[in-house]
C-alpha cells in the first residue's frame, strides 16, 4: 500500500479536488491540516520548498499540488505511483 501524505488548510478549494480524487481512487492518506499550526506549516515548506497547499507526497516523493495530482492522473501515471 503507497504511502500517500496531503498537506492542507481547511478553505482549500484545490485541497478539497485532490482528496476527492484520491478517495475516488480508495487511495488512503494522511492529512495534515496546516490550518492553524505554525510548526506543521514550517514541516511542509520544509519538505516540499512551498507555502502553498496542497502539498503532496507519494512514498515521502514530492509529487507538488493539485494540478500536478490530476496530470498525472491524466496521463496515467498516477496509478504507476501508488503501484
Amino acid at each position: 500500500m503507497p504511502k500517500v501524505e496531503i498537506y492542507t488548510t481547511s478553505l482549500c478549494g484545490f485541497c478539497f479536488r485532490a482528496k476527492q480524487l484520491l478517495k475516488r481512487k480508495n487511495i488512503l492518506f494522511r492529512e495534515y491540516d496546516v490550518t492553524s499550526d505554525e510548526n506543521l506549516r514550517q514541516e511542509m515548506i520544509q519538505r516540499a520548498g512551498s507555502h502553498f497547499v496542497p502539498q503532496i507526497f507519494i512514498n515521502d516523493e514530492h509529487i507538488g499540488g493539485s494540478d500536478e495530482l490530476s496530470a498525472l492522473e491524466l496521463n496515467g501515471e498516477l496509478d504507476k505511483k501508488l503501484g
